[in-house]
C-alpha cells in the first residue's frame, strides 16, 4: 500500500458521518426507496393510467414514462445498497430537478414533491460522499 493509498484511506475515514447521522441516513434512505420503488416508479413501470396521463401531456410517448420509471426504481434499490447509495441519491437529484421543471414548466403541476425530494436526495448525497468517492476511486473495503 503506497502512502497515497493511506492518505486516501484516512481521508475517507474521516468524512464518514457519526453514528447518529448514519442511522439517519439509512432510515431515510430505506424510506425513499420504499417511496421511489413502489409509489414513483412502479406505477409508471405499469403504465398506470394516474403516470401516463402527465406523460401523454409531455407528448414524448410511452417509452419515457417507462425509462423514467426504471429510473427511479433503479435508484430506490441503490439507496439501499452501501456502495452505490450516495451514487443513487446524486442520480435521483438530477431527476427530482427534470421533474421540477417539467412540473413547472409543461405539466403545470405543483413542484414541492420534486423539490422536497430533491432537498433530501441531496442531504443523503452529501452524507454518503464518501461512498461515492471511494466508488470512483477504485477504493475496497467497507462501505455500510
Amino acid at each position: 500500500m503506497s502512502t497515497n493509498d493511506i492518505a486516501t484511506e484516512e481521508t475517507v475515514d474521516t468524512e464518514r458521518p457519526g453514528r447518529g447521522l448514519h442511522l439517519t441516513l439509512w432510515v431515510l434512505q430505506a424510506l425513499l426507496a420504499a417511496f421511489m420503488i413502489i409509489a414513483s416508479g412502479a406505477p409508471k413501470l405499469f403504465g398506470a393510467e394516474s403516470a401516463a396521463e402527465g406523460f401523454d401531456i409531455i407528448g414524448w410517448g410511452d417509452w419515457f414514462m417507462y425509462a423514467i420509471g426504471a429510473a427511479e426504481v433503479a435508484g430506490g434499490v441503490g439507496l439501499l445498497v452501501p456502495r452505490l447509495s450516495g451514487l443513487a441519491a446524486t442520480c435521483l437529484g438530477l431527476l427530482m430537478i427534470g421533474a421540477a421543471i417539467f412540473n413547472a414548466t409543461i405539466l403545470d403541476f405543483p413542484v414541492f414533491t420534486p423539490l422536497i425530494l430533491l432537498v433530501l436526495f441531496a442531504l443523503i448525497a452529501w452524507g454518503r460522499r464518501y461512498q461515492t468517492r471511494r466508488l470512483f476511486s477504485g477504493g475496497s473495503g467497507s462501505a455500510s
